[in-house]
C-alpha cells in the first residue's frame, strides 16, 4: 500500500509528517517490507539520509478528542520521544495548510508533554523567505532551572537539556565528542539528555549548537534546546522577562518569556517553518 507524506523544516530541523487521522499508519507499517517487522525499524529507515527520505524525526498528525489534533513524535532512530519544539511549529504550519484550526490562525493540539497552542505570525518581507511560514508556539511553564555551576544548567523544556555557556567559540569545538561525554556519563546515560553549547552575544542574543539524544549527533537546530538556552541565559543574567534572540546553525529563532514565582511562564518559541517537498511512500 502507498502513503502520502510531506517534509518540513524549521530552522534546519527537518521532519517527515504523515496525516494519520484515518488510522492508516499502522496498516502501512504492517504492509511495508522496509519495516522489518517493527515500526521503529521503518521510521529509522525513512529518516536515514542515504537509504530514506532523511529527517531528524517523524511525526504523525492524528485525532485527539478536545483538540485540533495530536502530535506523535519519533526520533530518527525510530524511538518515540518527548516534545520537539521545532517539530511542533512545523506540524502546526502543516495543520494550517490542511484547513485545521481556527479562522484567526491558531491551533490547539496535544503533544508528548501536554497541550500547546500555535499561531501564525505575519510572513517575513525578506524576498528569500517568501515561502516560509512564521509560527509562534506556546511552551509549557518551566518550574525550575538547576544551576550545576556558574556556567552549566539543567532543565526540562518538554525534553531534558544540559546547557553549557562557554567562553570559547562554540563553532571551533568538537561538539559531538564533547557532548557525548555528557550525554553518556553515569548521570544521563540511561534516560539520555540533549546537550547544548552556548555563546553569549549580549543580554538578548545568544548563539548555540545542539547535540540531540535519539539522533545521537548534532542537529542544525532544536526548539526545546533553544528554549532551554534562552532560559539559562535569563537565569544567569537574572532577567525578568522579554525576548531573547537565538542564532543556530540552521537559522534564527526567538524565545519570549515571563518570570513566575518558581521559574518561567508565558514561554513562546517563534521562528520560520517551510515545506520542503511532498511525496508518496
Amino acid at each position: 500500500m502507498s502513503l502520502a507524506f510531506v517534509k518540513y523544516e524549521g530552522a534546519g530541523n527537518d521532519f517527515i509528517l504523515i496525516d494519520n487521522r484515518g488510522g492508516i499508519w499502522q496498516d502501512f507499517v504492517a504492509s511495508s517490507k522496509a519495516s522489518e517487522g517493527s515500526e521503529k525499524s521503518l521510521i529509522a529507515r525513512l529518516c536515514h539520509p542515504k537509504f530514506g527520505i532523511g529527517a531528524d524525526g517523524l511525526m504523525l498528525l492524528q485525532d485527539k478528542e478536545g483538540y485540533d489534533f495530536e502530535m506523535v513524535y519519533f526520533n530518527s532512530d525510530g524511538g518515540k520521544s518527548s516534545m520537539c519544539g521545532n517539530g511542533g511549529r512545523c506540524i502546526a504550519a502543516w495543520a494550517f495548510s490542511l484547513g485545521i484550526g481556527e479562522l484567526e490562525g491558531s491551533v490547539h493540539f496535544w503533544a508528548p508533554d501536554g497541550a500547546h497552542t500555535a499561531m501564525q505570525l505575519p510572513k517575513s518581507t525578506n524576498p528569500t523567505t517568501l515561502s516560509t511560514e512564521w509560527i509562534s508556539l506556546s511552551m509549557n511553564d518551566v518550574e525550575s532551572v538547576q544551576a550545576l555551576d556558574d556556567q552549566c544548567y539543567e532543565l526540562n523544556t518538554g525534553s531534558p537539556h544540559f546547557v553549557s555557556i562557554k567562553s570559547e567559540n562554540i563553532h571551533e569545538i568538537d561538539l559531538v565528542a564533547w557532548a557525548r561525554g555528557i550525554r553518556y556519563n553515569a548521570d544521563y546515560a540511561a534516560a539520555g539528555i540533549n546537550v547544548n553549547a552556548v555563546n553569549i552575544i549580549d543580554d538578548t542574543h545568544i548563539a548555540m549548537r545542539t547535540y540531540e539524544r535519539g539522533v545521537e549527533g548534532e542537529t542544525l537546530s532544536c526548539g526545546t534546546g533553544v528554549t532551554a538556552a534562552a532560559l539559562s541565559l535569563a537565569t544567569m543574567k537574572s532577567l525578568g522577562g522579554g525576548l531573547i534572540h537565538v542564532s543556530t546553525r540552521g537559522g534564527d529563532l526567538s524565545v519570549a518569556f515571563s518570570r513566575s514565582p518558581s521559574g518561567f511562564c508565558n514561554i513562546r518559541l517563534q521562528g520560520p517553518t517551510r515545506m520542503v517537498f511532498s511525496g508518496i511512500l
